[in-house]
């Protein structure tokens, strides 16, 4: 393993140490059929440079391998929900470190409409921003921590994303949510009557917080995860959706979210 960084986003041995334990474990074993495999923290390396940087696939350096390698990897570990659960384990070790229980009881919930930058894939026009391209929700906690993301068509309602992101959160079997701060665009009957049966459950209330006239403003308690997604846009893959699969773009957000963390718990 190489003692020092060629990039200025290669993770620190501190860092790393914080990562490899949470990653899938090599099927081949020494001596056995086929080849090694190849070097899983050039692998992150190269995820993070480009989540960062925001060059293509086919420009990542050949520093970290075969361009063809680490996507591979990429797409592999974001099918399987990889990227999801090294954040989760890393959110909840940052908590603990800032004296919270690994679980919060309040949080917010927003949306932020992107651009495109390729043809293919799920897409649609926000009417409202103007933007033909995709939407992310992002589900945050009192900190500003991620705690669930999901990526739609820019034509998706906001609505529709806050229930997606409460079911797979609470499909992971926590329990302590109780209070999310939203804005106007989580209205409705169809919303209400949904969070009604799910406190069937889960108790948990929406408060909307609306902003007051025009130019702007901190919105009490909003300003969290308006915040979330100004550390996710210092990440230049971000600045678009480059990618053809909704859940490939969900794993960027992560991988970016994994590298803020475990640089301040590495610090």
């Amino acid at each position: 393993m190489s003692t020092h960084e060629k990039y200025p986003t290669d993770l620190t041995d501190a860092q790393w140490q914080l990562i490899y334990p949470l990653l899938p474990l090599p099927k081949w074993q020494p001596g056995g059929p086929g080849c090694p495999p190849c070097d899983r923290r050039g692998v992150v390396n190269g995820l993070v440079y480009l989540t960062k940087t925001g060059c293509q696939w086919r420009m990542l350096p050949k520093t970290f391998g075969a361009w063809q390698t680490v996507y591979g990897y990429f797409n592999r570990w974001s099918r399987q929900g990889v990227w999801r659960q090294v954040m989760e384990e890393v959110t909840r070790q940052e908590r603990h470190r800032q004296g919270r229980q690994p679980t919060p009881s309040a949080g917010s919930v927003d949306s932020q409409s992107v651009k495109m930058a390729t043809q293919r894939g799920t897409k649609g026009y926000d009417g409202g921003k103007k933007v033909n391209g995709r939407k992310r929700h992002l589900l945050v906690d009192t900190l500003g921590l991620i705690l669930g993301v999901c990526v739609t068509a820019a034509d998706g309602g906001d609505r529709d994303g806050l229930m997606r992101l409460l079911t797979a959160y609470f499909s992971t079997g926590v329990q302590r949510l109780r209070k999310l701060w939203v804005d106007g665009g989580y209205v409705g009957e169809a919303l209400k009557a949904w969070v009604g049966a799910l406190k069937k459950t889960h108790k948990i209330d929406l408060e909307v917080v609306e902003r007051k006239g025009k130019g702007f403003q901190v919105l009490p308690r909003r300003w969290v995860v308006e915040r979330t997604f100004a550390w996710v846009f210092h990440y230049r893959r971000h600045s678009k959706d480059y990618e053809v699969l909704t859940r490939n773009s969900e794993a960027l957000i992560q991988i970016a979210m994994i590298h803020l963390l475990v640089k301040r718990l590495a610090a």
